[in-house]
């Protein structure tokens, strides 16, 4: 498997996280093929990388509930 570089990608904060710590998600949405995600509590835990096909469906099922 390949490694990803993602040194240079702009990560923005979830707009349902919040300032006390609460759940903080961060993604990094500028990439035309990928979607990097991780935990902005601990952002050199690890990145989970979707497809951006797979981040749409996630996204979509997520705004229908």
């Amino acid at each position: 498997m390949r490694a990803i570089d993602l040194s240079n990608v702009t990560w923005r904060k979830s707009s349902y996280s919040n300032s006390d710590g609460g759940n903080c998600v961060e993604v990094a949405p500028n990439n035309l093929r990928l979607v990097p995600v991780r935990d902005s509590k601990n952002p050199t835990h690890g990145t989970l990388v979707f497809g951006v096909d797979a981040w749409a469906g996630f996204i979509g099922s997520v705004k229908a509930q």
